[in-house]
């Protein structure tokens, strides 16, 4: 059974990584993909192609979603070529770590723009297409770190909650025209960026977890699936913490 089947999705930050494995997983299930990178236009190009094959329409686009005009230029788009978006996926991140005495005031700024502030320009410019559809699923991915905070990470706890706090006040506005808004918090997710790390820090990390490995994109993508799909129409305004138990 296809989930999504018919469904349009809109996912930001897709070219690697989590937003990789949510667009390849939501196309799996039948959702036409349209998603966003900044740099990467090779494997932007090369996940498009990807997802063609398995027989789904998909688009890749490259803009900032940390650049409120960026955004609302990227939905009109996007609702020009798709018709519709019946899911977002706001996943678009960055870090900038460093111990609060030694954080700059522009890496404190880059990453509340480009973890949180994309997420208002972006669910701000899709909220009216939703309302007159009177339906919509928003996806709204933080972390851990948003709940528990993390040293040197100020900056990157500080937008990942500040989601968290976003997308509750968005399902309380939004959910009278059946539009659902939901947080997935990954915790220790192994992606390409965790490859360059030490191996002995990396296994440390998965003893300390009760489930003892790292997530896979892959289990993030399936918490997205869920979200996006009909199976958690009465949920709205939650966070899944998706992290083997590390918060437990």
């Amino acid at each position: 059974m296809k989930l999504l089947e018919g469904k349009n999705a809109l996912i930001t930050g897709a070219s690697k990584g989590i937003g990789k494995g949510i667009a390849q997983e939501m196309a799996r299930h039948g959702a036409n993909i349209a998603f966003t990178y900044r740099s990467s236009a090779e494997s932007a190009q090369a996940l498009e192609s990807e997802l063609q094959t398995l027989g789904v329409k998909a688009q890749g686009y490259q803009s900032d979603a940390a650049d409120f005009e960026a955004a609302q230029e990227l939905v009109g788009a996007v609702l020009k070529e798709f018709g519709n978006i019946d899911v977002l996926v706001n996943n678009a991140g960055i870090t900038k770590d460093n111990l609060l005495m030694r954080m700059s005031e522009a890496d404190f700024e880059q990453v509340l723009d480009v973890n949180l502030k994309s997420i208002f320009n972006l669910t701000k410019a899709i909220q009216r297409s939703m309302l007159k559809a009177r339906k919509g699923s928003i996806i709204n991915i933080s972390s851990v770190v948003g709940i528990k905070g993390n040293p040197g990470q100020a900056n990157y706890a500080a937008s990942k909650a500040g989601i968290i706090g976003f997308s509750k006040s968005v399902a309380l506005e939004l959910g009278s025209r059946n539009i659902r808004c939901n947080v997935v918090a990954p915790g220790f997710i192994e992606t390409e960026m965790t490859e360059k790390l030490d191996e002995k820090t990396v296994q440390s990390w998965r003893d300390a977890i009760p489930l003892k490995r790292g997530g896979t994109p892959e289990d993030v993508a399936q918490a997205c699936l869920f979200l996006g799909s009909d199976l958690s129409a009465y949920i709205t305004g939650q966070v899944l913490q998706v992290d083997g138990g590390m918060l437990t």
